[in-house]
Formats: structure tokens, sequence, C-alpha cells
């Protein structure tokens, strides 16, 4: 086998479906799912996939490397359920597991959705990810969140196409997701012994939509890239709130 599309789900979401279709160039697609509600198995099942249920929730990195070791492919292709696959990338994936060397890595180009617009600037275009390496060179590293491609000693190349983002669609879901992110950034710093206090909260914060609005010129994005700013501002400051509250505990 030589490519699999492997993926972590709970609740996937309406871009579900889409995800699954754009995967149809893979020769497998492995699920790891940890308490779905929803039709988000159903849906799986309609499209193939390979599923497997997982009791807990150790955080991002750990999951994925759980899910690595269901997977069968010579490659994996590493996916969200709120991204979908362009035939342009499509194409450049098929293309690259047929000739690369060893210890080579691919990284996508993704273009993220923000509430009816796709965003080209403001630090998001082009959000270049590792999602493309052989199963058994590389992996997940342990992080709880915003976990990376373990890859210290490969070469990086950049795919054709764009992965598509949706990663914001629904308001009350999108900062649901931005609050659970920031507490696992705070558990995942509270282990290291790393502490913060409430000024350093809103220094980070203020930093964060000068950072995205400013520096990185969302300001080219119009209100959509304003919006993203103060957004980004939030997590920055719940995030360094949440670790001052743990601390305190």
């Amino acid at each position: 086998m030589k490519l699999s599309a492997v993926l972590i789900t709970k609740n996937a979401g309406p871009e579900f479906a889409k995800c699954l279709e754009s995967l149809a160039f893979a020769d497998e697609i492995v699920i790891l799912d940890s308490g779905s509600t929803d039709d988000t198995l159903s849906v799986a099942e309609r499209f193939g996939a390979r599923i497997f249920q997982s009791d807990d929730w150790p955080g991002f990195g750990p999951q994925r490397q759980r899910a690595q070791s269901h997977a069968q492919g010579e490659w994996l292709f590493w996916i969200d359920t709120d991204e979908v696959v362009t035939p342009e990338l499509a194409s450049s994936i098929q293309r690259a597991i047929e000739q690369a060397p060893a210890k080579k890595v691919f990284q996508v180009k993704r273009l993220s959705w923000f509430f009816g617009r796709f965003i080209r600037h403001s630090g998001w275009y082009p959000d270049k990810v590792v999602r493309l390496y052989r199963r058994e060179e590389y992996g997940y590293d342990n992080a709880l969140v915003h976990e990376k491609v373990h890859c210290p000693d490969a070469s990086v190349e950049t795919l054709d196409g764009d992965l598509l983002h949706y990663t914001a669609t629904n308001f009350p879901d999108y900062m649901a997701k931005s609050v659970r992110y920031a507490e696992d950034w705070a558990e995942g710093r509270a282990r290291r012994g790393k502490k913060a206090s409430l000024f350093s909260a809103c220094t980070h914060s203020l930093g964060a939509f000068v950072r995205k609005y400013l520096l990185q010129r969302g300001f080219l994005d119009g209100r959509h890239g304003f919006l993203l700013a103060v957004t980004t501002a939030i997590y920055a400051f719940n995030k360094y709130a949440a670790l001052w509250i743990k601390t305190r505990r």
C-alpha cells in the first residue's frame, strides 16, 4: 500500500464529507475517533474509511501518534476534518511519493477560510505545514496542542496547490475551540514549570494584535483582517490567563 490519508476526529463538522471526498486518490483513509456523538462515523463509513476508537484524550500529538500506528501505507498524508485537498495538490502528492528519496518530507500551503473570506495576509498564507512523510521515518511530537511532525534530519519540499482550510465557519464553535486550545497550551506549559501573570497576559494580547494587524498586514484583509487580529489577541490573553490560574492553584 502506497499512501494512507490519516485523520483524528471528534464531531468532525460540516466540511467532513468534502474532506473525505477530496481524498479519493489515497489507497486508504484511516480515522481515529475519540467519542463522536454526531454523524461523523456514519460519514466516514460511507467513504470506506478504516475506523478506530480511543476512549481517552492524551493531547493532539500523542493522539496522532496513536493514529499513525493504525496506518498501513508507505506514505502518510495528514489532514484535518475541516480541510479539503484541491485537485492540484492531489496531483502534486501523487507525483511526490513516486520519486522522493529517503528522509524527504513535504509541506502544504494552507489557504484558510475565515467567516466568509479566504485570508491571504495576516500571517495566514502561505501557512506551510509538513503533512506528507514516510511512515517508518517520522511522526508527530508529544505536544498537547500545536503539534508538529518531528523530522530534524529531513529535507523539506513544498507541494504545489493549496489545502483549503475551513477553520472558521461558525463563530461560537470557533471561539470554543480557541478556548480549548488555550487550556491545552497552558496545561503543557504548567507541566514544564512555567508561570505567567495577568500583566503578561495583557502584553502578549496587545502584541498579538499589533503583529497580526500591522506587521503581518492584516489590514489588507479588510474587516475580516481586523476581526482576525482581535480574536488572535483574545486567544493570546486566554493562554496566559489560563496559565496564571493553573499556577495559582
